[in-house]
């Protein structure tokens, strides 16, 4: 820019531009401006000189004569420049973006390989599966995916502790390098031995971390203990156990129990409903409180996820301080996800007020409550209706009568004592430890057989069981609904043609677009409409 004669920045000097083809005293048209932007690889100058306003990329051509005024200019900004580099290079990928998990491999082996080989990372959803579909899926990916970039969601589960302890045994016998924490209400000894199993000193005397835990939170009081190194009494636990050694417990006061934190606002399934615009900076203002108690190196990172759905969600996360985002409700629309077609086309039309809270299936006896698409289906009803007679009765045979036969006819389609039949057969295998709490304890064994029509509400959604559609549980936010708003009338608005790296480049691209839409308003631009937006083409 020293090259210019004269280049004044002046945000007071209001430049409107109508861009209105064959107007005088404007040498360039909405399609020329249009195409100026949307070529991100080359910065953007506005120029003005004896012939008019004009836009370039290169700013030798816009100063040839000395009148010339350089008036405001867009740097160059690439999809792939948004973002932590660092959390971009631990996790080998290209762009700061994280395609988020959902369960019963809803986020799909499919889905996880196509933004893997894209330059994406994405998270297998290993929740609600048994361990060995699990293996299974993590095998194929391996395959695909041999150098990565992949995470698996290892999730809390209280009620079901056999799971989730199953689940971190298979990543550490098949050298899982990256797992996605997520429904943590605190830690478990599980999350730290994983954790801590990945520790080693390299010759230079630092801490090597071979297993890194992106740990999804929506509470300050979660997210500090994922900032801070692994608690003693844990850490102590596994020593007594042999399951870590005694380099691995010294280690791991030098190091956080996570290497990212992704501040989860509203999203699908499990969410506190929390508005990104409060939680992101709070959770930054607790990182950094941390940080500077710790000193940790590399620092903790925070991402965002929950209610991104646009172009203009996502550049605010970044503009907000995240290192990268987080999408999962959009996802699920995808071609790739572990969605029947029913389920793709039915979100595909789902608009911001369409979904609700529901009680969740992995903790039904906590009262906890996830977001599920109300449109459609009444799942999210019939569940509510299980949750109030779990409440106020003490067993299935305390339920009237009459109430009773109304869940067995509306519901569950069966008796009662057929679905516990079944319910047994189940747990028999999944967790015989939980089958033997329940056969001692009236109140969970009716918990248990309510779970069975919320665990296969969800199956039924992602294998499109026939005559089951109003039953399906189908987790979202209302970032879907954003996201379909913003599509309408463009190739992404037909569900078949939606595709996750399309999806996301989109995103990016879209963020990208307006950060340098906003670069020149803030020099004075005053752009139309049409051209302040971004669309998909």
């Amino acid at each position: 820019m020293s090259n210019s004669k004269h280049i004044e920045f002046n945000s007071a000097r209001a430049i409107d531009w109508a861009w209105k083809v064959n107007t005088a005293h404007v040498n360039c048209d909405a399609v020329q401006i249009k195409s100026a932007l949307m070529d991100l690889t080359k910065p953007v100058y506005v120029a003005s000189s004896a012939a008019g306003l004009g836009v370039t990329d290169k700013l030798e051509s816009s100063t040839e004569n000395n009148s010339t005024d350089v008036l405001a200019f867009a740097q160059q900004l690439n999809p792939e420049d948004l973002g932590d580099d660092a959390f971009k290079k631990q996790h080998g990928v290209k762009y700061a973006y994280h395609g988020g998990a959902m369960a019963n491999g809803i986020a799909s082996v499919e889905l996880v390989v196509a933004l893997g080989k894209a330059g994406f990372l994405c998270s297998f959803g290993a929740a609600g599966l048994v361990p060995d579909v699990i293996e299974e899926s993590i095998k194929r990916i391996q395959a695909e995916l041999p150098n990565g970039p992949f995470a698996v969601n290892l999730i809390h589960a209280p009620a079901e502790e056999a799971l989730e302890r199953g689940a971190v045994e298979r990543f550490l016998k098949l050298g899982v390098k990256t797992v996605e924490a997520s429904a943590y209400l605190g830690l478990t000894e599980h999350i730290v031995w994983y954790r801590l199993a990945g520790l080693s000193e390299n010759s230079d005397g630092n801490v090597n971390i071979g297993n890194k835990v992106i740990a999804k939170v929506s509470r300050t009081e979660v997210g500090r203990r994922f900032m801070e190194p692994a608690p003693q009494k844990l850490v102590d636990k596994l020593l007594s156990q042999g399951k870590v050694t005694p380099l691995q417990a010294e280690l791991s006061k030098r190091v956080p129990m996570a290497d990212d934190i992704t501040a989860e606002a509203d999203s699908g399934g499990h969410t506190d409903n929390r508005p990104f615009l409060t939680l992101l900076p709070t959770i930054i203002a607790l990182r950094d409180e941390v940080q500077a108690q710790y000193n940790f190196s590399p620092a903790l990172r925070v991402g965002a996820g929950g209610g991104i759905g646009t172009p203009e969600s996502a550049l605010a996360a970044f503009n907000m301080g995240a290192a990268y985002i987080v999408l999962g409700s959009v996802n699920q629309a995808c071609v790739e996800a572990g969605a029947s077609e029913h389920t793709r086309k039915l979100l595909a039309g789902v608009e911001m007020a369409d979904v609700t809270m529901a009680p969740a299936a992995d903790m039904f006896e906590m009262g906890v409550k996830l977001q599920v698409v109300k449109r459609g289906s009444m799942f999210a009803m019939r569940a509510k209706k299980l949750y109030e007679l779990y409440v106020n009765y003490d067993s299935i045979e305390a339920i009237p009568v009459d109430e009773r036969e109304k869940i067995e006819k509306q519901i569950f389609r069966s008796n009662l004592d057929d679905v516990w039949g079944g319910t047994e057969a189940f747990f028999s295998e999944r967790d015989p430890e939980m089958l033997a709490r329940a056969q001692s304890n009236p109140k969970r064994k009716m918990a248990l057989i309510f779970r069975w029509y919320l665990g296969l509400s969800s199956r039924w959604s992602n294998i499109g069981e026939k005559g089951r559609e109003m039953d399906y549980q189908i987790w979202a936010g209302p970032s879907l609904g954003a996201f379909n708003s913003w599509v309408k009338d463009t190739y992404l608005e037909d569900y078949t043609r939606r595709n996750a790296v399309d999806v996301a480049l989109h995103l990016l691209k879209g963020a990208a677009y307006l950060q340098r839409v906003n670069q020149l308003k803030l020099q004075g631009v005053t752009l139309s409409t049409e051209l302040a937006s971004y669309h998909c083409e």
